[in-house]
């Protein structure tokens, strides 16, 4: 199939497909006697398992250094991650890399909400509250997604 196909089956666009090759995560395709691109089945499989890893979390980079083993996920069953990457509990490869900068990322959102929270809600005086009652108990703000040329939604009393 074209690239145009094959990045459609993917779930990609052209662009990223070829991104893709040059970044080597995907051998170099065959091609036609037309110097089009030309993917097979597996190729397509190896991409949709590029764009699952990539939506959970792991760079280009990450992938770029097992990319000689990415075929393996296409397998039916696909192997453990951690099995493929590094002996199990390893903390090493790839899974344990990204997982220990997940972590490290947990963390420090974790320590900006609750420098937030103390900011907003730890300083009783900053409530007009000199006999020192609890402040407002935090409630998250609900977010919305609105396009740019959408109108504001309406104020709720």
């Amino acid at each position: 199939m074209r690239i145009g196909e094959a990045a459609a089956a993917a779930g990609c666009t052209p662009r990223a497909l070829r991104l893709y090759e040059q970044r080597g995560l995907l051998p170099p395709p065959g091609r036609t006697a037309s110097g089009q691109r030309d993917y097979r089945p597996a190729e397509v499989a190896r991409l949709r398992v590029i764009r699952e890893l990539l939506g959970s979390g792991f760079t280009i980079e990450d992938l770029r250094s097992c990319a000689d083993r990415l075929h393996l996920l296409t397998q039916d069953p696909p192997p453990r991650c951690g099995a493929a990457d590094a002996p199990e509990g390893s903390g090493s490869g790839v899974v344990g890399r990204r997982l220990a900068i997940l972590d490290a990322e947990i963390d420090r959102l974790t320590r900006l909400r609750e420098d937030l929270a103390h900011r907003a809600f730890g300083d009783r005086a900053a409530f007009g509250n000199s006999a020192g009652a609890d402040p407002p108990p935090y409630e998250p703000v609900p977010v919305t997604h609105r396009s740019p040329a959408a109108p504001p939604a309406p104020a709720t009393p």
